[in-house]
């Protein structure tokens, strides 16, 4: 069962969604070289305490921290520590989620730490933030799960090969549902599978995670001793992009993006429902 969200209960997950860019915005700004992973998740938590808001990721599963920080070559669920201080040159993927009145919003972004990134790590990023937004263009009234699948892994192929010979769109993990919590049904894989058929069909108060995960080569991850932090198994680098979005009768609002994300689904054609909040 997909569950699916009235108009009152897609305004808390707007709340929700500005708690998230709020964290985003901050620790952006936060993640400097010198930083450690540790500050970035001490700011996180900071912004969520100042909204009287809650933490979805503290505590889930047994997670220790306010947000994941994934550096360089970890594509997800890095956990925050003293250890991990970022230097210039590193490329950081933070994830965070935030809950309002019991619904949650989850969201990430890449970043470059200090200066003198590789063209291939800026392409990396571009590539993996656009190949989101195309599949947010796809969730459209009427359209399948799989034409998000199919959105995603299509802008990704159809850009020019990184000088590593090829992007590597994660396998093992993907975009999922989201409302009264933060992991639910549907699965949402970044390319198409035969085996899952066409999915869903995308009606109002659909509302998902859409993330994309690629890398500078492997398809392939593995989880390290400590059961959390993901990494390629080559070693290459990766991005890790996600918005959370409701879809309406008047079409898609990206909770997670401080405009609803408008000017950036306006590139595909897509007219935004009104924010919620007004």
């Amino acid at each position: 069962m997909v569950q699916l969200k009235t108009p009152e209960q897609i305004v808390k997950m707007r709340e929700a969604g500005l708690v998230v860019a709020a964290i985003h915005a901050a620790t952006r700004e936060a993640a400097v070289p010198g930083a450690t992973t540790r500050d970035l998740d001490m700011v996180a938590r900071k912004v969520i305490a100042d909204a009287g808001a809650k933490s979805n990721f503290l505590g889930y599963g047994g997670f220790p921290a306010t947000i994941c920080t994934s550096v360089n070559e970890v594509v997800v669920h890095g956990i925050p520590d003293e250890k991990t201080v970022l230097k210039d040159g590193d490329v950081i993927s933070i994830d965070a989620g935030a809950i309002v009145e019991g619904w949650h919003g989850d969201a990430a972004y890449t970043a470059f730490v200090g200066s003198g990134h590789a063209p291939e790590l800026l392409e990396l990023s571009r590539v993996t933030e656009e190949s989101m937004w195309a599949g947010i263009a796809a969730m459209k009234l009427g359209n399948r799960l799989v034409d998000i699948s199919k959105a995603v892994e299509q802008y990704i192929r159809r850009q020019p090969r990184p000088s590593t010979g090829k992007y590597g769109i994660i396998e093992d993990y993907g975009g999922h549902g989201i409302g009264s919590e933060m992991h639910m049904d549907p699965h949402l894989l970044n390319y198409v599978s035969r085996k899952r058929g066409k999915g869903i069909k995308l009606v109002p108060g659909v509302c998902l995670a859409i993330e994309p995960m690629v890398s500078l080569g492997t398809a392939q991850t593995e989880v390290l001793a400590d059961d959390w932090t993901v990494v390629t198994t080559d070693g290459t680098w990766s991005s890790h992009w996600e918005h959370s979005v409701a879809l309406t009768e008047a079409g898609p609002i990206v909770l997670t993006s401080p405009d609803c994300g408008r000017a950036k689904l306006a590139e595909y054609g897509v007219t935004t429902a009104p924010d919620p909040l007004g």
